[in-house]
């Protein structure tokens, strides 16, 4: 199997960074756009799409600026992280998201996470 490369995107948002971290950290702001239901229990959350089950460890998170999980199949190297920035200029909100794919597959990760994203902006009003 090849080995998974990090990739990066990026979107602006128009929320509050303290709005949006709600929404990349706990169950009930998953639960809006990421996944049909997320629970979480010690630092494990459980994301639920149409019966199917997976779950991450949330192995790092600092309030309003990031989070990092990790699939529990995954290798231990490999996450995806929600990332909050602001630019210098505009002081504008940044959602920065971090994954792993393929090489082959980062086009249609690409699209999956752009289709989510659009989920959380709606959800956001953004």
């Amino acid at each position: 199997m090849a080995k998974k490369q990090l990739y990066t995107l990026e979107y602006p948002v128009r929320c509050s960074p303290q709005i949006l971290y709600e929404f990349l950290a706990t169950p009930s702001g998953l639960g809006e756009w990421f996944a049909d239901k997320v629970d979480e229990r010690d630092g494990v959350f459980s994301f639920s799409w149409n019966g199917s089950v997976e779950k991450a460890q949330q192995l790092e998170h600092e309030q309003d600026k990031y989070v990092r999980y990790r699939w529990l199949t995954a290798p231990k190297d490999e996450y995806f992280e929600f990332r909050i920035e602001k630019t210098e200029i505009t002081n504008q909100t940044i959602l920065v998201i971090k994954d792993f794919a393929e090489k082959g597959e980062i086009k249609d990760q690409t699209q999956l996470w752009e289709y989510q994203v659009k989920e959380l902006f709606h959800r956001l009003g953004s």
